[in-house]
């Protein structure tokens, strides 16, 4: 199975800080490259739990007494981890996105490389896909999911042109679809664009911008004072939502101030925003879109 090497492997996991007795949340398993890296810097009473609602990871689990792979969406992650006794942990890792292993599964029509049906499911049993949103929106809510995930200026005349095609028939596979779109991919900037329209697409399919919100406002009831929240995002629809949480600890809006005029958020900063290295970004093409915030409880 193609789980290529973790993103920013050792940068991420430094910036949990690990204490070797810790309880630890690797919330996107994947392959378990993060995960592994975590266990080596355990001693025999840390924990860790990991989480991804891909049935594919479960193939990867690690046999190890001190981890427990969840097979479940991390929104879930308050929930879960009550069910197995844990109220408080001493940090959680995010690597957002998709997995390597989900874009080079040619069936599960993530890459615009592959022609595939429209499916784009990271849990294969949620009803959502991504024939649904191309063949079943309305012309406005597409545009609307163009305009807001994949930030294209064009996307009312996108949503208008799918339209049209789809009422004389389904638009069924990913080949299809750029077919449909070729007039809006000139050759300088097909690859860009398409990438744009495949994650809108992606992100509504499986309700990332959400997913990340519920997952990042559970993180402060979670984290024990000092523990770390260190996040991989891959664009800046992402990295938005995790900076001004990690800031403020809110999405909009600015903190309440108290009768002296001082702000208390829930976090604070960990040095500063982290990127692949130019060695990483030749070893690894993934990361290359790739930034990684550290933020610890107060």
């Amino acid at each position: 199975m193609s789980y290529h090497d973790p993103v920013l492997l050792f940068e991420s996991v430094d910036g949990l800080n690990i204490k070797p007795d810790g309880i630890y949340v690797d919330v996107t398993f994947g392959g378990g490259g993060h995960s592994t890296e975590i266990l080596k810097r355990l001693d025999a009473n840390g924990r860790l739990f990991a989480f991804d609602q891909d049935a594919d990871a479960l193939n990867n689990e690690i046999q190890d007494e001190r981890f427990v792979l969840i097979n479940e969406n991390f929104r879930f992650i308050s929930r879960f981890l009550r069910f197995h006794g844990v109220k408080k942990v001493d940090g959680i890792l995010a690597d957002l996105g998709v997995s390597s292993h989900q874009f080079d599964s040619a069936d599960r029509g993530f890459s615009t490389r592959f022609d595939a049906e429209l499916d784009m499911r990271m849990n294969a049993n949620d009803t959502l896909s991504a024939f649904e949103v191309v063949n079943k929106y309305t012309e406005e809510e597409l545009s609307q999911v163009l305009y807001q995930y994949g930030e294209l200026r064009n996307s009312r005349a996108i949503a208008k042109e799918i339209v049209q095609v789809r009422n004389q028939d389904p638009i069924r596979t990913s080949f299809q679809l750029k077919e449909v779109l070729k007039r809006f991919l000139p050759k300088s900037k097909e690859h860009k664009i398409l990438a744009q329209i495949f994650q809108a697409i992606r992100i509504e399919v499986n309700q990332e911008m959400q997913v990340l919100k519920e997952f990042l406002l559970q993180t402060e009831d979670l984290l024990n004072v000092g523990g770390r929240l260190s996040v991989i995002s891959y664009h800046s629809l992402e990295d938005r939502l995790v900076k001004r949480y990690m800031q403020f600890g809110l999405f909009k809006g600015e903190p309440e101030k108290d009768f002296y005029g001082n702000v208390s958020v829930p976090f604070k900063k960990v040095g500063k925003l982290i990127l692949p290295s130019a060695d990483e970004i030749k070893r690894n093409n993934r990361s290359r879109s790739a930034k990684l915030r550290i933020a610890e409880k107060n």
